[in-house]
């Protein structure tokens, strides 16, 4: 598969404009870098953060039942219906933020038919379990690739500017491990946390089978990133990945939440690194994962708030931020405008 993504380029006069405004220069600290990104993204002295959707893909995992997680597997779905009735944290924030959300069934072991604010990209009925074999075929992986792409391009069609990430699918953060491990050379035990809320013993017995797994698909440490998605990842990580690469290739704003949905990322920059420039790293999870992928993409997070639900949910609760950021470069006066003097 091809992607080109062209680096954001400086947009002149957009750091004057920034430091022009009636404050002190850098007084907005995050914001301001967040306004040039935000500008640089869209090459404009004014952008717009038009129609933003908040887009959660859902998906199980084979080594779901192998106990991984401190939930069953039936929580994958019984969760997306709890989206779709509007009843989760990620509904109640998005509603609260004026996101619009859409689900995506990208791969839940669960028949939902035809549903209002469903979108049907279901490759299979969950993957595999990669404690016996390569969780999905390459031919799996490069269809949830195109479907993730296919739901941005007609979502940038419809002018939307900004796309947040959300995921659901117990076992994720067990794959999200395993890809973080093996795409930063983090040590297996620092990529591994309680996830949904395993206790000592689950945590013990989650690392222990995520060791069998490393062992049993044997990659060299230069395995490219397809194949370690392949090996490990999850329907609804492999789709975000194709969505992300297809966000920025459309000069969108990436809203990038915790750990599982970096986990997509870190695919997505081996094939494009330049997609770092498009993403706003909303929140520092509390799973001990997310620290090494943070580090590894160079990334700074808006906010850290010791979340660790995933759904989507930082990235909506730091849409404020980025809307704020926004907002002061198109509507704050600048000095000569307001008739203020500025430093001599």
């Amino acid at each position: 598969m091809h992607f080109s993504i062209a680096p954001t380029a400086a947009v002149p006069g957009l750091l004057a404009r920034i430091d022009g405004k009636t404050k002190p220069p850098g007084s907005l600290g995050q914001l301001e870098r967040l306004a040039l990104q935000i500008g640089q993204v869209q090459q404009s002295l004014t952008p717009s953060l038009d129609h933003p959707r908040l887009l959660v893909f859902a998906g199980d995992h084979g080594a779901a039942r192998a106990g991984v997680s401190a939930y069953p597997q039936e929580v994958t779905w019984q969760m997306v219906e709890n989206f779709l009735s509007g009843g989760a944290a990620i509904n109640v924030f998005a509603r609260l933020n004026g996101l619009e959300l859409q689900v995506i069934d990208a791969g839940v072991a669960h028949d939902f038919g035809a549903r209002r604010g469903l979108i049907d990209a279901k490759i299979a009925f969950g993957t595999r379990s990669y404690l016996e074999q390569a969780a999905m075929s390459s031919a799996e992986r490069d269809t949830a690739l195109v479907r993730g792409a296919a739901i941005v391009h007609t979502l940038a069609d419809q002018g939307c500017r900004v796309i947040g990430f959300g995921e659901m699918g117990i076992g994720n953060t067990a794959a999200a491990s395993l890809l973080t491990h093996h795409l930063t050379g983090t040590r297996l035990a620092d990529c591994v946390g309680p996830g949904t809320g395993l206790d000592d013993a689950g945590l013990a017995r989650k690392q222990a089978l995520l060791a069998q797994a490393t062992q049993r698909a044997a990659l060299s440490p230069d395995a490219d990133a397809l194949s370690v998605l392949a090996e490990f990842g999850g329907f609804e990580i492999a789709m975000m990945s194709g969505a992300m690469l297809a966000a920025a290739e459309r000069g969108l704003l990436l809203l990038i939440d915790g750990f599982i949905v970096t986990s997509a990322l870190l695919v997505a920059a081996r094939l494009a690194p330049a997609i770092c420039d498009y993403c706003v790293f909303c929140h520092r999870s509390a799973e001990p994962g997310h620290q090494a992928q943070l580090r590894a993409l160079h990334a700074e997070p808006l906010l850290d708030l010791g979340l660790r639900l995933g759904e989507g949910t930082g990235a909506a609760l730091a849409w404020p931020l980025v809307r704020a950021a926004a907002a002061f470069l198109n509507e704050m006066a600048s000095f000569a405008s307001a008739g203020v003097s500025s430093q001599s």
